[in-house]
């Protein structure tokens, strides 16, 4: 039986995961304004659809941002975290705290989209400059508002642009300093843990 619940505990994890990345990527590509064209813009889109409809009735777009997709982010994320603690201890424990680490992993996932996305606008800098790939674009859509304003702190180096390097130590410092410490404080458990 405890087979089973790890297996269980790995496909809810691993789907949950997969669909609760595509809900907050469509809230980042609304964030930084990507091209509604794209086609992996019209993927998230469709793939979220079903569950933010009836959320879009009932919450109400905020400075021109969809809340309802952060919303369903963090109720997606509060499901995943309750039943993986169903699942592993047989209880789902405090909501309020559940909540909080739902909280805790939606800004995890957040800062990790702009990280890898940094990661991969770099490797496309150096393979495939001026690709315009759909994903090429769509990377290099989410990434130039996470630049803007190191790419003002830094002088021109004469083509050598460095900000994604000031980028990425600020994200990894807020991971190492927020993130990792308010899930310790809260006492997250273990498992839980893999999910952000």
């Amino acid at each position: 039986m405890i087979g089973l619940n790890t297996a269980a505990v790995y496909v809810l994890q691993t789907l949950g995961s997969l669909y609760l990345l595509i809900v907050l990527l469509r809230f980042v590509l609304q964030l930084v304004r990507a091209n509604f064209y794209n086609p992996l813009c019209q993927f998230a889109v469709k793939a979220t659809q079903p569950l933010l409809k009836p959320l879009r009735r009932v919450i109400p777009s905020l400075f021109g941002l969809d809340m309802s997709s952060l919303v369903l982010a963090i109720l997606v994320q509060l499901a995943l975290m309750a039943l993986t603690l169903l699942l592993t201890y047989g209880t789902m424990g405090n909501f309020l705290q559940l909540l909080v680490w739902a909280l805790i992993g939606v800004t995890a996932l957040f800062l990790k989209i702009f990280f890898f996305a940094l990661i991969i606008s770099v490797i496309l800098s150096w393979v495939a400059p001026g690709s315009h790939n759909p994903g090429a674009e769509l990377v290099n859509q989410i990434c130039e508002p996470a630049l803007a304003p190191f790419r003002k702190i830094l002088p021109n180096l004469g083509g050598l642009d460095i900000s994604p390097i000031l980028a990425f130590m600020v994200l990894k410092l807020l991971d190492m300093l927020v993130i990792n410490n308010l899930a310790a404080m809260t006492m997250m458990p273990d498992i839980l843990r893999l999910l952000i």
